[in-house]
C-alpha cells in the first residue's frame, strides 16, 4: 500500500481506538460527531474508488483542464499540505446516517480499495498524468490523490482528537466517559 494511504489507515485507527459507540456519536451542537467524520471520510474514499473505476472503464484519463482557482487550491492542499478549515464538504460526501459499526468495520478496507484503484490507473496511464477530477480542487495525478487523502484525513483526525479531549475533560477523569 502507498505510504500516504498506509499512514492514513493507521492514523485513523489510532484516533478512534478504544472509543465506544456512544463516544463515536457524541458531538457539540451543530458539529459532526466522530461517527459522522468517519462517514464523511468513508464516502470520500468510495467516491474516489468510483472515479478511478470509471477511468479504467473508459480506457482513458477523465481529468479536465484545471482552472487557475483549482490550481491555487490544489497547491495549498497537495503541495503545502494544509487543509483550510471551515469548508463545506461536497454534498456527495456529507454524512447520511450510515451505521457507525459499518463505517468502523469497513473504512480500512475502503482505503485499501482506493489504493488499488489509484494504482491500477497509475500503472495504465502513468505517474504524471492527471487522471480524475476532485469535485473542488480539479484534476489530480495518482500521487496527488494519495497526498490529498492523507492531508484531508489528517485534518479530520485533528477534529476527532479535539472531540476526544473535550469528552475526557468533561468527565474529569482523563478518559472518555
Amino acid at each position: 500500500m502507498d505510504s500516504y494511504l498506509e499512514q492514513l489507515k493507521e492514523t485513523l485507527a489510532l484516533a478512534i481506538d478504544g472509543m465506544s459507540g456512544a463516544d463515536l456519536c457524541r458531538h457539540p451542537e451543530g458539529k459532526w460527531s466522530v461517527a459522522e467524520i468517519l462517514e464523511h471520510l468513508y464516502l470520500s474514499y468510495t467516491g474516489t474508488v468510483k472515479g478511478f473505476q470509471r477511468c479504467l472503464e473508459a480506457g482513458k484519463p477523465l481529468a479536465t483542464k484545471a482552472t487557475l482557482q483549482q490550481r491555487l487550491k490544489a497547491l495549498l492542499v497537495v503541495r503545502i499540505g494544509r487543509f483550510p478549515p471551515g469548508r463545506k464538504a461536497p454534498k456527495i460526501t456529507q454524512p447520511r446516517g450510515t451505521p457507525f459499526e459499518k463505517i468502523v468495520a469497513e473504512i480500512g478496507a475502503q482505503i485499501a480499495a482506493m489504493d488499488e484503484a489509484i494504482t491500477k490507473c497509475e500503472e495504465r496511464y502513468g505517474k504524471e498524468i492527471r487522471l480524475v477530477d476532485h469535485p473542488i480542487l480539479g484534476p489530480f495525478t495518482a500521487g496527488q490523490w494519495r497526498k490529498f487523502h492523507w492531508v484531508h484525513g489528517r485534518h479530520h483526525v485533528k477534529q476527532i482528537e479535539r472531540l476526544r479531549e473535550k469528552a475526557e475533560a468533561s468527565c474529569g477523569c482523563g478518559q472518555i466517559p
